[in-house]
């Protein structure tokens, strides 16, 4: 026979269809965007794996000073087991737009090219080209590209196999997919482009696989000193350290456990709302729970009803957020991606691993938290929930208030004190909706600072790093010298540190040059917490060689992690094979053979990290921005509803007395306003230095520096749009406070 109190829970959802409603689009919402992302990531992340095998990935690459003879390639290949690869590219400024091309011959052995749209170069003057490059600069197939003197024709779209990020350098803190590009010709079609930046690169895979980045990273120091045998080393970078290959896949792993325990902690959360709207519901049919106890309902059945209505919401609501996310949010996520990397084709698959992720666990979570709270309540007697006897801290008296307070102040107060766990949760869910909105809205000031930041305190307007020695007649040019060296932090992952050397009297750098010490850039002092008077190791990236030098000061330069000191110190220092020369310029050099210049950094280069993050992820930005505001909303709405639900009685009497609604919305939907706005200003600066240390703790991983800068007008903004969303709720709870009936009060009389 069907249970008779199974007929109640169609008649409960109506009876309540708003808070319900909310609950279910709330759960809707986060297990769409959850579902849709784990199934693009999955896809993208398969795609990516197999993509080392499918395309015949390098193990690593290096750069000669000069072209290789087939003895000097023999002795490499056979001395490091390995098998090699011309993969020589050239690399040249584009007209008409402001970008930096690098163009690859044929592609047939070592890391073959995906065709995405379009067709392969076939005639020597086309050129197929990256597809994020070619859309940031709104190239299609047949557009044309003009460089070295040359008209080239866009014969497709493609994706390269080791460049599923564009970084130009192994060095840069950041991708660049707007002012660097690569792109492929047919072999006649590069030979035609002119040698003057040819750069000698040979990619290598391993006769036996190492086992892993620790065997790979022994296998690559050994690989240099074969190599440093017969030739002269530029370059050297080992797969597992190649930014270009492996950002993108580290990436979409990292984010997929980033998003697993943001799900998580926001059911949570809501399943701590839901379990508090099903206890104060419990409260409220206390006399019907006691009257079915003492009938010979048992606690189990009383259980399994009580869990029914936020598990049947939940249920639905996953099932529509997996359609949803399988259809709509799985486009959306993975164009997040597409919008960001170079990535190879991919398969959208059906992931089981998702389905447990945005379903099962969360299930899970909502059912132990909710049964944890029924059951708790049920443990009352018959009795106890006759008389409406549910608190398990007996209390002889209330909480006294200093009696000096006025007595609407001291009403509030009660209210605050009677429903403390309902506030405690407006809190925690203020300060994660605080958060999250912080995330969404503190990227682009943050940006834009940390860009004007860099162009106000640049060295120069260009610094050009010499092949050779070479002279200028040009009057803003000024000498110096510059090499690299690595940091030796254990803890901490090894970047390039660039080490200039100044002459006397500089025009551009203004250091002492009494050889006391070194000078650091603030770069280099804000990312490892350095004070002045302590020292630092630094050693040669080909070989064990040490440096330690003291720090005697800094010099204001946030662009690059970067060591000054004067240009006698830097000839003692280091030997002559290890310098190169520089020029130091605020106007560009135009009387110095191309073929000498081995780079040239200006304001374009500097500020790369901030373009592209802005970039690649302001469209991900505004989804946390709104998430968050929809998060605190839901969260004060349905916790205040339940606190003026749970003071009905109260709220009648008050009507009885006479009091007018103005002045019972004062009392009951202030308190609430109180504790919300309070919330909303406290939790800013905790999820503002919360969020300070986790992104300095993400970007030691990354090479350079990225200060974190929050404008206080982000803050006060943040903290307005807490305060006006919560007014928009605040009009809803006026409303409910109007509704309720003044025969409350002869309800239920004890």
């Amino acid at each position: 026979m069907r249970d008779p109190i199974a007929k109640r829970i169609p008649r409960e959802i109506k009876s309540d269809i708003g808070k319900q409603l909310v609950i279910f689009l709330f759960f809707v919402l986060i297990i769409s965007a959850a579902s849709g992302y784990f199934i693009a990531g999955d896809s993208l992340i398969n795609s990516y794996n197999e993509s080392f095998e499918k395309y015949n990935v390098e193990d690593g690459n290096f750069e000669l000073f000069e072209k290789a003879d087939d003895a000097a390639v023999k002795d490499i290949e056979k001395d490091g087991g390995i098998t090699l690869y011309e993969n020589f590219y050239k690399q040249e400024d584009t007209k008409g737009f402001e970008s930096k091309l690098r163009i690859f011959g044929e592609r047939d052995e070592i890391n073959r090219v995906c065709l995405l749209s379009g067709d392969m170069p076939s005639a020597d003057d086309e050129i197929a080209i990256d597809r994020l490059y070619a859309k940031n600069h709104d190239l299609k197939k047949g557009s044309r590209i003009k460089l070295d003197g040359k008209q080239l024709t866009v014969s497709g779209m493609v994706a390269f196999s080791d460049y599923s990020t564009l970084y130009e350098n192994a060095s840069d803190l950041m991708f660049d997919n707007d002012k660097f590009g690569v792109g492929v010709m047919t072999d006649d079609g590069f030979e035609n482009l002119r040698d003057s930046h040819l750069h000698y690169v040979y990619s290598w895979k391993y006769d036996k696989k190492p086992a892993d980045d620790a065997k790979a990273k022994e296998a690559s120091e050994q690989l240099v000193k074969d190599i440093s045998k017969h030739a002269v080393l530029t370059d050297f970078i080992p797969a597992y350290t190649n930014q270009a290959i492996r950002f993108a896949g580290d990436d979409m792993t990292d984010d997929m456990a980033g998003m697993q325990a943001f799900i998580y902690i926001t059911i949570v959360i809501l399943a701590f709302i839901t379990a508090i709207t099903t206890d104060n519901t419990m409260i409220e049919e206390s006399g019907v729970i006691g009257t079915l106890r003492a009938s010979g309902y048992t606690r189990g059945e009383l259980l399994r009803h009580y869990l029914a209505v936020p598990l049947i919401t939940l249920t639905a609501a996953a099932i529509v957020g997996n359609v949803i996310g399988y259809t709509v949010m799985e486009k959306y996520m993975a164009m997040a991606y597409l919008g960001s990397y170079s990535l190879t084709s991919y398969e959208v698959r059906f992931n089981p691993d998702a389905l447990i992720k945005t379903t099962i666990v969360p299930f899970a979570i909502m059912f132990v938290i909710n049964l944890v709270t029924i059951w708790n309540k049920l443990r009352f007697s018959p009795l106890n929930f006759l008389r409406r006897d549910l608190s398990r801290r007996k209390k002889k008296k209330s909480f006294r208030l200093n009696t000096k307070m006025p007595i609407m102040t001291r009403f509030r107060l009660r209210i605050i004190f009677q429903n403390l766990p309902n506030y405690i949760t407006i809190i925690a869910g203020s300060f994660l909706a605080n958060f999250i909105l912080m995330f969404g809205m503190i990227f682009k000031p943050m940006l834009l600072s940390f860009q004007d930041t860099i162009s106000d305190n640049m060295l120069c307007s260009y610094i050009y790093i010499m092949k050779a020695p070479a002279e200028t007649s040009s009057d803003s040019a000024e000498k110096g010298y510059l090499t690299n060296l690595e940091t030796t932090y254990e803890q901490y992952k090894h970047e390039q540190v660039s080490i200039y050397g100044i002459e006397k009297d500089s025009r551009y750098v203004n250091i002492p040059h009494d050889g006391s010490g070194v000078y650091l850039s603030t770069a280099y002092r804000d990312k490892y917490d350095l004070d002045e008077g302590g020292s630092i190791t630094l050693k040669e990236k080909f070989t064990d060689k040490e440096y330690t030098f003291k720090i005697s000061g800094f010099y204001d330069y946030p662009a690059t992690i970067a060591v000054f000191m004067d240009a006698e110190t830097f000839e003692e220092t280091f030997d002559e094979d290890s310098r190169l020369q520089i020029y130091l310029s605020n106007k560009e050099l135009t009387d110095i053979d191309d073929k000498l210049i081995a780079s040239r950094i200006s304001e374009t280069d500097l500020t790369k990290t901030s373009r592209q993050l802005m970039r690649s992820m302001s469209s991900i930005m505004n989804v946390f921005m709104v998430f968050g505001i929809i998060m605190f909303v839901i969260v004060v709405y349905l916790l205040a509803k339940i606190i003026i639900e749970r003071n009905a009685r109260s709220i009648s009497m008050t009507k009885i007395l006479g009091y007018t609604e103005r002045e019972i919305s004062g009392l009951y939907v202030h308190s609430t306003t109180f504790v919300a706005v309070l919330s909303i200003i406290c939790t800013i600066p905790l999820a503002n230095k919360i969020l300070e240390t986790v992104f300095k703790k993400i970007f030691m991983d990354y090479s350079g520096y990225f200060a974190y800068i929050v404008p206080v007008s982000t803050l006060i903004a943040t903290c307005i749009i807490g305060i006006v969303s919560y007014l928009a709720v605040s009009l809803l709870l006026n409303a409910k406070v109007r509704r309720v009936d003044l025969a409350e009060a002869l309800k239920n009389v004890e």
